[in-house]
Parts: structure tokens; sequence; C-alpha cells
């Protein structure tokens, strides 16, 4: 199984830790605090609740091992991206609400940076912010319209640019380039490295992490596991994508996948050509998401959706391999960088991330009940669960600070629609935004059914 572990992600096999599993929950427990989920979400609610407080009885529970689910295979991409625009937030929160939350979702991927350093985490941290190209005109229109937005805002130039595609293939030279947007406000990580490291530091402060142990129900006060029961004051619900497995929230968040490759190292020459010599993230302003960095040792990570939902929210390790799609990655690649060639894929992979019907993160605690929870990040985890982590420490302290009083705290997900219409609706949704993006390219003018789709999820 270790080897399997390696398995999962270019970013797991490259890790320099021992695999092997953590000890399981060997009998029954009662404690301060219990997590479902030693991903990014539950290790950094246990490692700024153990910094804040020393005397409380953390553990930490997870069916695998430490970063198994999206925080080991995701884009590395530490960015201040939030599900939901600014304009979104403002029209149900306000225009004070909504900018303080970006702005702290932009303070946010400092603080990662911080907390990596100070405990001595190499995940390859390169602060080289974000460009997102605009590669048809329906896209530059798109370009444009985020930077009006953020104007509208208050963010300047400094928080999101319009770049001309002269300054655009400067940062990154892709095929077709028009423009771009570019913001300082993300770094390139290696995303296993991160988790892994996150989790000794909180084993440093105190933590008890078990691992192999499955939780089977989720109850008041209460987590049930195929090793036996954990009682706590607090049990924080941090399973994200994999969250519909647990009794009673097949309809909370919907596993929808996400895929990447990587290629084996690339020379000076490639690099030369193509650009990211800051090591920015990259994507374009198609609908259906691709997005890619290039790595500390020279490769280029690339993913993108597109893989298929699968009936009643199923989650299995076999749809983490979606050929067509990442052959179809490979294509895209191929198009954006001529000169790599054909490229040799080392790694190929996937994983559930988690969506709320509403497009909506959340972080909360029913202090009646004893259940917290964060989640429903669409992709867009890595800084976002750490902002979810000092969150829910200070809910869980009682501390009446700024952090709990961002419009997103609280925040109750409506429930997915039932199997069938389920299957359909996101799946014929992700077949849209495909279609949106193919005649965009065609004509370069913007799809009025993505647009449409788009207001749809109130974007």
């Amino acid at each position: 199984m270790i080897d399997g572990y390696r398995g999962l992600s270019y970013w797991m096999s490259s890790v320099e830790d021992d695999l092997t599993p953590r000890p399981s929950l060997a009998s029954d427990l009662d404690v301060d605090v219990a997590i479902v989920g030693a991903g990014y979400t539950g290790l950094w609610t246990a490692y700024y609740l153990a910094e804040a407080d020393q005397a409380l009885r953390i553990v930490v529970l997870e069916a695998e091992i430490a970063g198994y689910g999206a925080s080991g295979r995701n884009g590395g991409w530490c960015s201040a991206l939030f599900p939901q625009s600014v304009a979104a937030l403002a029209r149900k929160h306000g225009r004070a609400k909504a900018v303080a939350l970006y702005r702290a979702m932009q303070a946010t991927v400092d603080e990662v940076g911080r907390v990596a350093a100070s405990e001595g985490i190499d995940c390859h941290f390169d602060k080289g912010g974000t460009v997102v190209l605009a590669r048809n005109e329906a896209q530059l229109a798109r370009a444009r319209d985020e930077v009006e937005e953020a104007r509208v805002f208050g963010f300047g130039a400094d928080d999101l640019a319009l770049l001309d595609a002269d300054e655009a293939r400067e940062r990154c030279a892709a095929t077709h380039v028009l423009g771009a947007t570019y913001t300082p406000h993300c770094a390139a990580i290696h995303p296993a490295r991160l988790v892994r490291g996150l989790a000794r530091a909180a084993e440093r402060r105190g933590v008890q992490i078990f691992e192999r142990t499955r939780a089977t129900s989720i109850q008041p006060w209460t987590i049930q596991t195929d090793h036996g029961t954990v009682r706590a004051d607090v049990v924080v619900r941090a399973t994200e994508g994999y969250t519909a497995s647990l009794p009673g929230h097949r309809r909370t968040l919907a596993p929808v996948y996400s895929l990447m490759i990587a290629t084996e190292p690339l020379d000076a020459s490639f690099w030369a050509s193509a650009g990211l010599a800051d090591r920015e993230t990259f994507s374009d302003h198609r609908h259906l998401i691709i997005y890619g960095q290039r790595t500390a040792d020279n490769r280029l990570a690339f993913g993108g959706r597109g893989a298929p939902y699968h009936f009643g929210s199923a989650v299995r390790p076999e749809f983490d391999d979606e050929p067509k799609v990442h052959l179809e990655l490979s294509r895209v690649v191929r198009e954006l960088f001529p000169a790599i060639g054909i490229p040799r894929i080392t790694n190929a992979w996937g994983g559930p991330l988690g969506v709320a019907r509403d497009w909506a993160a959340s972080v909360g605690l029913d202090r009646e009940v004893g259940l917290a929870w964060a989640g429903g990040y669409v992709g867009d985890g890595v800084a976002t669960s750490n902002l979810a982590g000092r969150t829910l420490a200070d809910l869980i302290r009682g501390v009446n600070s700024d952090l709990v009083k961002h419009p997103w705290v609280n925040h109750r997900w409506p429930q997915w629609i039932p199997e069938p219409l389920r299957w359909v609706g996101v799946n014929a949704g992700l077949r849209l935004m495909e279609s949106a993006d193919a005649a965009e390219a065609r004509s370069g003018r913007a799809s009025r059914r993505a647009a449409l789709f788009g207001r749809l999820l109130g974007q």
C-alpha cells in the first residue's frame, strides 16, 4: 500500500517522507476536539488550535494517510482565489464584507508562506503570481470585465492587472495570446510537501493523528470509526470531496473530479521559449478550467476539469484515471506550448474536490450540537483551507476575531438535488462549458449559454 500512496500523484511520489501509515485508533477516546480528515483543512485547524492552547486534547482521524485526498493531489496553487466572485458576495452581504473577505484571502497566501518557513516545511513556496491568458476575443472580453470589476471594488493594478499581448507573453509565451490578467497573490507550491510537513508540525504541538481510521458516521459530539468511538466537545468535519460518503451527507457536497499530468523535467531551451521564469501559475479564460505550474524541478504540472461526475456522488480509486481526459490534457499542453513536442508524461492522476450546490465555500460551528465544518472550495482550497483553519480555531475557542465575522462563516449549503437529476445536471453543466469553449474558439464571440449558466450559479 505504501507504493500505492506514492502512486496517488506526482506530488506524493516525490515527497521524501516515509509514507508508512501512522498507527490507527486503538480504543475509544474522549478529547476536546476531534477532526475528521487529515488534509489541509483538518491539519490547519489542529495546528492553529494547538498553537493557541497547548492544553487542548486534539485528535485528527484519517481514513488513509495525511494528504491522501486533494491536499496531496492538487495543482499547487496557493492563491487568493475564492469560489464566489467579489460582486456575488457583495450582492448578498454588502460591499465592505465582500472586500474584507477578499483582502483576507490575499493575506492568507503570505500566511501559508510564513508558517511553512517558520516550521521548516520546504514546500517549494514561490510567490510568482498567476497569469490567466486570453487566447480569443471572448476570453479577452472576460479579462477586461474582470479587471473592471476589480476596480469597482477598490482593487488596483497591484492586485489585478490587465496585460497586453506582449506583456502576457513575457510571462507565459503560449500560442495565440491576445492579453492576460495578472495577480501577484499566488504562490506555486509542492502541495504534498506542505500537507505532510503540516502534519508533523501539528504533532510537534501535541496533536494526535490516527491514520487508517475511517469515520463511519459523525453525530453530535461523537465520531464512530471502524476502530472505535471518539467523543469530543467539538467534532470537525473536514472531508471535502469525500463528504458524500458519510451517512446523511450524500447531498451536501458533490464530488467532482479534477485530473492532472506531469511531464519529465524539461530543458532550459523549452523554458526559454515558454516563459514562467518566476514560476507563475497559469491558466486561461476558458470556461472549463485548466491550470498549470512550472515545478521546482522544471516539470510542467498541468490539470483541468472535464472528468464526469459519477452517479450517486460515488468516489472510487478507479475514477482517478480517465485516459480520455488525460490524453486531452496532453493535447492542450502541446497546443499551448508546441516547443514541448510530444512530452513524456511521468505521472497522470486525479481526485475529487467538493462543490456545493450554490458554489459557495463555508466554515462554521453549531455549538448546540458540537459540530463544525469547512469546505466547498470548488478546487481553490490550498489557501482557503488555511483561512478556514484559523477561523475554526477562533470559533471553537470562542474568540470574537475579525475572522469569524467574514460572510462565509456559518453559511448553510442548500442540498443538491436527488439522483438521477444530480447526475444529469452536473454532467450537463460540464458539457455545456466544454461546448461553449469550442464555440468561442471558432467565433470569438462570448457564449450566451455559458453566461446564463454562470448567473444560475450566482457568480
